[in-house]
């Protein structure tokens, strides 16, 4: 039967493949080699350089072109399978480049615990998953960090936040969050690390940082796959 294994191994390759979400030619990865080597060109040289002030920002890459077709695709065209990739390679550069008092902590400071930026549950039963959770989960996985799934809630719907002024955005998240706080006993002395598929002007993050801040939970930066360039 040996003579069977290579042809037989052949036959489940393709049977596993399935059609890359960017070109729709096979692959038996997530991408395919071509797509996956554009992206990879859509990645900072340096995610950690907006890591200062009083929300530091970690982004994977640069907002825009293939990266940003991905994000739709996983946002709006129902590719959760696009998390997975993309939530690996965010939690490799944290391990390479992040802040190392978070990356390697002493006995004396806890692992920050990870928190993904909520949807509404009227968009989250439309869409089916919420985006951010799962960007969280390949990280965790990737990087060892605890992982707070329901960390906070999102309380009021709000408008897609594209297109709005810097101002529009912040009224517009106007107590949209609060804490989960069932899920918190025991954890606050726990920094936390934000989580979210896109930074652009932060309103979002801000937003969710001060209701965390508010009940004492430190919030030490926000983590996100992409970054808008301005």
């Amino acid at each position: 039967m040996r003579h069977w294994t290579h042809p037989l191994k052949a036959w489940l390759n393709v049977l596993l493949e399935s059609p890359c979400p960017l070109c729709q030619r096979s692959t038996a990865a997530t991408f395919c080699l071509d797509c996956d080597r554009q992206l990879q060109r859509s990645a900072l040289p340096a995610p950690a350089a907006q890591w200062q002030g009083q929300l530091p920002v970690f982004a994977w890459g640069k907002y825009g072109g293939t990266l940003k077709r991905v994000l739709a695709g996983l946002k709006y065209d129902y590719q959760p399978q696009v998390a997975q990739p993309l939530g690996q390679w965010l939690g490799q550069a944290w391990l390479k480049q992040g802040p190392k008092h978070l990356v390697h902590p002493t006995s004396a400071a806890p692992l920050p615990i990870v928190v993904p930026i909520p949807l509404h549950t009227a968009k989250l039963k439309q869409r089916g998953y919420n985006q951010a959770e799962l960007l969280a989960q390949s990280f965790c996985e990737q990087t060892g960090l605890p992982l707070q799934r329901q960390g906070l809630v999102r309380i009021r719907a709000t408008e897609a936040q594209f297109g709005l002024s810097q101002v529009a955005r912040e009224q517009n998240l106007a107590a949209a969050f609060a804490l989960n706080q069932s899920v918190w006993r025991g954890t606050r002395d726990r920094p936390v690390l934000l989580l979210d598929d896109i930074y652009t002007t932060g309103a979002t993050v801000q937003s969710a940082a001060q209701i965390l801040r508010s009940q004492g939970i430190k919030v030490c930066g926000i983590i996100a796959i992409a970054q808008a360039q301005y």
